[in-house]
């Protein structure tokens, strides 16, 4: 199990101040942690660097636009 009592969970600013969104934690070595906003305390999803990389480069580039 990975420890994430040390991240710093942080949201988009566009979020407004609802918290209705994803919170990321990239301040971990090697890891990037992912949560729900709603439920800080449930489960969190963890990627490596270089998967969390590809998956902005995606995101940027509009391969997961439908």
């Amino acid at each position: 199990m990975i420890d994430l009592s040390n991240a710093a969970w942080r949201k988009s600013s566009l979020s407004g101040s609802g918290n209705n969104c994803v919170e990321v934690a990239s301040n971990l070595p090697g890891i990037v942690g992912v949560r729900d906003s709603k439920h800080p305390t449930g489960p969190a999803l963890i990627f490596t660097a270089d998967e969390w990389s590809a998956f902005l480069g995606g995101v940027k580039s509009g391969e997961f636009d439908t």
